[in-house]
């Protein structure tokens, strides 16, 4: 039986109920945003255990109808700003290329935090669970928290691109120092050499560090540009890089170092 996005909803939320007995008197609100907002909310709560393939076949359903709502951005309509190099202002979620880049925290689990504006957040969301549940299974198997500036590499499961790469920036606590700097440099290269190893053709980054880990929006755009540059010229890889960008501020920025007004 096909089942509407609605119907999809409902059983999702009904499944991650039962999962969770202090919420089982929990009412099911009637209206749809309140119910993607409680969806969302326990997908970002739920910690990395096994699901039926019932609950995994009706959630990607689920969540590839709602990307697919939003709208998919191919990288083949974009144009380059730069030889090899693209800007794109939108959200990362939504594009349909070879990986994207999830600024991480140590844990590499996720955003735990429910609804949370945090592009981690938004990347496990529509990733569907299987992506906390590869998480949990890296790091497991590496026995430690994820180091700064390193990075890992997962499938996107529901996500249009095909990989994500998972690298935990800087946090800045006070003055912006030249460790933060280097720490932040390293998580651009550590994505292009995994990305490069693992013969991708192109890797959208996001605004690493920018957001909760305080990293000045210019200074990051600046490092962000620059190592990019510095590793093509290194390299002389034909791989293309896309700068996403998802404010306004930021896209001013890139767009003034780019030279792309």
């Amino acid at each position: 039986m096909i089942m509407t996005q609605n119907e999809r909803r409902i059983f999702l939320i009904k499944e991650l109920l039962r999962e969770q007995p202090r919420y089982s008197n929990l009412k099911i609100p009637a209206d749809v945003q309140e119910q993607r907002s409680l969806l969302r909310s326990l997908f970002n709560i739920r910690m990395p255990i096994p699901i039926s393939q019932e609950f995994l076949a009706v959630q990607d359903a689920y969540l590839q109808e709602e990307l697919r709502r939003k709208g998919i951005t191919e990288l083949s309509n974009l144009t380059p700003v730069q030889e090899g190099i693209y800007l794109w202002q939108g959200d990362i979620t939504t594009l349909s290329c070879d990986a994207i880049v999830n600024a991480a925290n140590s844990q590499m689990l996720g955003c735990f935090h429910p609804c949370h504006g945090c592009i981690d957040n938004a990347i496990h969301t529509y990733a569907g669970i299987q992506l906390r549940l590869a998480c949990a299974e890296l790091m497991e198997q590496q026995g430690h928290e994820e180091e700064t500036g390193k990075a890992k590499i997962t499938p996107a499961f529901n996500l249009p691109c095909r990989y994500v790469l998972h690298t935990v920036g800087p946090i800045v606590q006070g003055w912006l120092t030249k460790k933060d700097k280097e720490l932040l440099a390293s998580c651009y290269r550590s994505c292009l050499a995994l990305a490069e190893k693992n013969n991708l053709r192109n890797v959208a980054f996001c605004c690493i560090s920018t957001g909760e880990f305080h990293f000045p929006n210019d200074k990051a755009a600046q490092i962000a540009i620059q190592t990019v540059k510095e590793y093509r010229q290194e390299t002389h890889t034909k791989m293309e890089v896309i700068f996403n960008v998802f404010k306004d501020e930021d896209d001013k920025i890139y767009r003034r170092l780019l030279g792309a007004d």
